[in-house]
């Protein structure tokens, strides 16, 4: 009996050993964050998905080297450069570089994206995750889009 509670233990342990935490966006409750969550892809490149301990979010590689959360408050103008992959609309951050920020803009509510460009092309993330998002009712369009 006692083998099988360390055993259980022990993987328990290590299935959390594999999760990433993050930190739920103030509206990750919003129904629409359940509709793209569920859509999001298992893999992308040769990054597979982990684990997260949060609602509406989502992470690739080990270590993480992409993290998604949905429910941030809709964006509709920033100084931010706009950038248009797969249909969807991003504001680019590229502040932190080479960990660059991506946010949905206009879309109800917004999704943020995080992308270590060291390890992953952005483009292909956003690309990736594109029929996902785009499930997310849009308000507007960016009027100047940098390719």
């Amino acid at each position: 009996m006692q083998k099988v509670l360390i055993l259980s233990l022990v993987l328990a342990l290590s299935g959390c050993a594999t999760t990433v935490s993050l930190e739920a966006a103030p509206y990750s409750n919003d129904p629409n964050c359940a509709e793209v969550t569920v859509r999001l892809p298992d893999q992308i490149g040769d990054l597979d998905s982990r684990y997260t301990n949060a609602q509406a979010t989502k992470a690739w590689g080990d270590p993480a080297v992409v993290l998604f959360r949905c429910g941030l408050e809709t964006v509709e103008a920033s100084t931010l450069p706009c950038v248009s992959a797969g249909e969807v609309d991003w504001l680019v951050d590229d502040s932190q570089a080479p960990k660059f920020r991506f946010i949905s803009f206009a879309t109800n509510p917004a999704v943020e994206v995080i992308v270590d460009s060291e390890n992953a092309s952005g483009i292909t993330v956003l690309e990736s995750i594109a029929i996902a998002v785009a499930k997310l009712p849009v308000t507007k369009k960016c009027t100047v889009i940098e390719n």
